[in-house]
């Protein structure tokens, strides 16, 4: 202990901490367990009232979504800044900047306008503890005059017990999906014709 550190408890009690972010206690949370090999899959349906084409040119990847994310999503994850990458194509890259961290995607399936799918190759989203993303999809299915979409999110959650920490993330996942729906409906919407 050097000559300017106190040994009073009272005074040591009271110095100032800093404030830890919930995404940080779930984060060190996330240490005390093994990361788990069992991937779970969410999956968010929405109806649109445009045909598949239409819509497939309004689909958009969480980080391209314009408005600012809804308040749970904020709180767990770090925010999407922008995308970078090769474009929307079999094997394309797309590099994902976040607030903190990033993420890296790759293209594995594409067949428009029914189905696009990408593995996470890369997370570091200061998460990674607490849960990895696997990989994602969007399923484009006509359904009378409009269209269905599928979202769906596979990823391996490590927090235990998974009875109580599965049902968060199953419903972060569907705030996810439900803001993607949200972005590509408003971006469709300002599209003429």
């Amino acid at each position: 202990m050097t000559s300017t550190q106190s040994r009073d408890p009272v005074a040591a009690a009271a110095t100032p901490r800093a404030r830890r972010h919930p995404r940080e206690l779930l984060w060190l949370v996330g240490h005390l367990f093994p990361a788990s090999a069992e991937i779970e899959a969410v999956t968010t349906t929405a109806r649109f009232d445009v045909g598949p084409a239409a819509l497939w040119q309004a689909m958009m990847f969480y980080e391209e979504v314009p408005h600012a994310p809804p308040l749970l999503l904020r709180w767990f994850l770090p925010c999407p800044v922008r995308t970078q990458g090769t474009g929307k194509h079999e094997g394309a890259l797309v590099e994902c900047t976040y607030s903190r961290g990033g993420l890296t995607k790759r293209i594995t399936v594409l067949e428009r306008p029914r189905l696009v799918r990408f593995e996470v190759l890369d997370q570091r989203l200061g998460i990674e503890r607490c849960l990895t993303t696997v990989e994602g999809s969007y399923e484009f299915r006509p359904c009378g005059n409009g269209t269905e979409v599928a979202l769906t999110t596979r990823y391996r959650g490590h927090l235990r017990p998974r009875a109580l920490w599965r049902p968060l993330e199953r419903l972060l996942a569907h705030q996810l999906h439900r803001h993607i729906l949200g972005g590509m409906g408003a971006a469709r919407d300002a599209k003429p014709g």
